[in-house]
């Protein structure tokens, strides 16, 4: 069985990572944007039946819009001209925030775009997705091999290496799961803020009852987008006398001006993982999506 890895040119660096640890071949999908904001796509296996049985499609879903057009396109194609298992290799998932209607009328995005990605995908390996009110991401994406990795403990690593006895916060309930992975791989001291979100960029946050005065606080999350919900929060550590501020993220979304927003607040060093293309990645998540694939391309086919 042949197996091979696609990926995008502005993705090149961590899809050749996870080919080289895989042992897989990469190849580049040609992109273009015709002047209507159409787009045009072109796989590199043209002499018929040389596209390989198993197509291992590498795309981060962050700006995800003209992504989930993409996908649609090549898998599309990809099961016409004979390729057999087709897994999507998605280090961040998009829409899955949208868990229920919180207000009437408003649309589930997560269990549509799951089902959606179902539809196109054999499997879906991706990383730390944004699930609070289900257990498993394959309540999202109905899929015998939707398989939910995190970057917690590479993060927490890699915060062993900086710091010295930190204390670990989430800057919100939500983030509780990976700070506790984090401590429970260094046994560092964790615990979580209290968030009170007034809009997408208004936030209130209340530190939790620990004595930060002199520590080294990082603050861990899933995803950071507005930055807004950190700063909010490393402004209140440095207020009680935090020693230092430092945010540690799986998915370094970093909207607008996410990161000067950060720096004003007092926050020193961001690391993320390169699950999303970022000047503040830190961590290759390769050696762990590797593994997955692994598991997923030798696993029993199933039935579609």
């Amino acid at each position: 069985m042949t197996t091979a890895l696609l990926h995008f040119p502005d993705e090149a660096a961590p899809a050749r990572r996870l080919a080289e640890a895989a042992g897989l071949a990469a190849h580049v999908v040609e992109r273009h944007r015709f002047p209507d904001e159409e787009l045009k796509l072109r796989l590199p296996f043209a002499a018929p039946k040389a596209i390989p049985e198993t197509l291992v499609l590498y795309r981060s879903l962050d700006r995800p819009n003209d992504k989930l057009i993409e996908l649609l396109l090549i898998t599309r194609h990809a099961r016409a001209q004979g390729a057999t298992r087709l897994v999507l290799v998605a280090p961040y998932l998009a829409y899955m925030r949208q868990d229920i209607a919180f207000a009437p009328g408003e649309i589930v995005s997560q269990t549509i775009i799951g089902g959606f990605l179902a539809e196109l995908f054999d499997a879906v390996i991706t990383v730390d997705p944004h699930l609070h009110r289900i257990a498993r991401l394959d309540q999202a994406i109905p899929l015998a091999h939707a398989v939910a990795l995190s970057g917690a403990e590479r993060l927490a690593a890699l915060i062993a290496e900086k710091r010295e006895a930190p204390l670990l916060l989430g800057p919100d309930e939500e983030a509780l799961q990976w700070v506790r992975q984090a401590a429970a791989a260094t046994g560092f001291e964790h615990g979580v803020c209290r968030k009170v979100r007034h809009g997408d960029r208004e936030v209130a946050v209340e530190l939790p009852a620990l004595d930060v005065r002199g520590r080294a606080v990082v603050l861990m999350d899933d995803v950071a987008s507005s930055g807004h919900t950190l700063a909010r929060a490393a402004e209140r550590l440095r207020a009680a006398g935090a020693a230092s501020v430092d945010v540690a993220i799986t998915h370094a979304l970093f909207a607008g001006d996410a990161l000067a927003v950060l720096q004003a607040a007092g926050v020193g060093e961001v690391w993320s993982t390169d699950c999303i293309a970022h000047s503040s990645n830190a961590i290759a998540m390769a050696p762990v999506l590797a593994s997955a694939l692994q598991d997923v391309v030798t696993a029993p086919r199933p039935k579609r």
